[in-house]
């Protein structure tokens, strides 16, 4: 099921089971954005005239497979989502998980929050000069959050350590057969500079401008927890660091809005470990490393014709950009 029409009669049926009969569907439409999955907006409006603002996630096609090995499966997506609500995290309710009986496949409803998005925009927003000032406090006290979650208590879900990630795409990039020296030297540090490992928790594994709903008052919403994993917490404060999710803005750090201390300090006010922001100097690092390996792997997709879109082209365009971030933040541990 692909097109508009089949997925408006299967959400009016299910619009109708979930609030009463005669609730209607407007304003149906495909979001931009999310590469992996698709994103659909919605109000489903009561016979009594209540109106509920509504997004649907789900596979592409609807399909069951994820597109990316990585991704965790959006049924267990939308668990995460419910787990991260409990305990405190701004998230989007998650309103009902998709059966069979929906005929809409692999997806979940949740509530659509207000906010932006788009990173450049939260960048450069006037309206949003307040959120900027708080986000990096905001992100802190959300990440430890994340963090403390008991992950007993959560869905399977795969442990990938730093070393480990390192090893994959080391092992990813050489199968490329395209050296890039900067790519060889950064990895010749990131294994001669290994930080002792944490006790792995509960990983966002994508947690940057945009897939942070921002609204005038901060965070909002933190979205799109498919590659959430057990892993070292410090993963998830060093992928918001990396150069690429600053959209311009390299002097501030932590996602082009803000710095470093009062993230960490917020996150150990929240419960979280205490971090120097040295540690996190390696991660910064391994992060750079890992987006230039998939913007390689992003021209891959379209140079062979297995995903012919000029959004594959242009961000394989942006491994160039990764290599000079590397040079930077090797020319900064030689200096340090």
């Amino acid at each position: 099921m692909g097109n508009i029409q089949d997925i408006e009669t299967a959400l009016a049926a299910l619009m109708v089971r979930l609030y009463g009969e005669n609730t209607r569907i407007e304003g149906l439409k495909r979001l931009s954005g999310g590469a992996s999955q698709e994103t659909w907006s919605l109000d489903a409006v009561a016979a009594d005239g209540t109106q509920h603002e509504l997004i649907l996630r789900r596979a592409p096609g609807g399909t069951e497979a994820a597109r990316s090995s990585a991704a965790i499966g959006l049924p267990a997506e939308a668990a995460l989502i419910r787990a991260a609500s409990a305990g405190g995290v701004p998230v989007p309710d998650v309103v009902h998980i998709c059966d069979e009986q929906d005929g809409l496949g692999d997806g979940f409803l949740m509530n659509r929050l207000a906010g932006e998005t788009i990173g450049p925009k939260i960048l450069k927003s006037d309206a949003l000069a307040g959120a900027r000032a708080a986000l990096s406090a905001q992100s802190g006290d959300a990440l430890a959050r994340i963090h403390a979650l008991d992950t007993t208590n959560l869905p399977d879900l795969p442990e990938s350590g730093g070393l480990a990630q390192l090893d994959q795409y080391i092992e990813i990039y050489h199968g490329f057969d395209a050296p890039r020296p900067v790519f060889d030297l950064a990895a010749q540090w990131l294994k001669a500079y290994p930080p002792k490992p944490m006790q792995p928790v509960l990983v966002h594994g994508d947690f940057r401008l945009g897939n942070l709903m921002v609204d005038e008052s901060g965070l909002a919403g933190v979205l799109d927890w498919e590659l959430a994993h057990l892993g070292d917490p410090r993963e998830d404060i060093g992928w918001i660091c990396v150069n690429s999710w600053r959209f311009g803005r390299a002097e501030h750090r932590v996602g082009g809005f803000g710095e470093l201390e009062p993230l960490l300090d917020a996150y150990h006010s929240a419960g979280g470990a205490k971090i120097e922001p040295a540690e996190i100097d390696w991660w910064d690092m391994l992060g750079s490393f890992k987006w230039g390996v998939m913007c390689m792997i992003m021209y891959e997709a379209f140079r062979s014709g297995a995903d012919p879109s000029v959004e594959r082209a242009a961000i394989g365009r942006r491994v160039s950009e990764t290599e000079i971030d590397l040079v930077n933040l090797l020319e900064a541990r030689r200096n340090a």
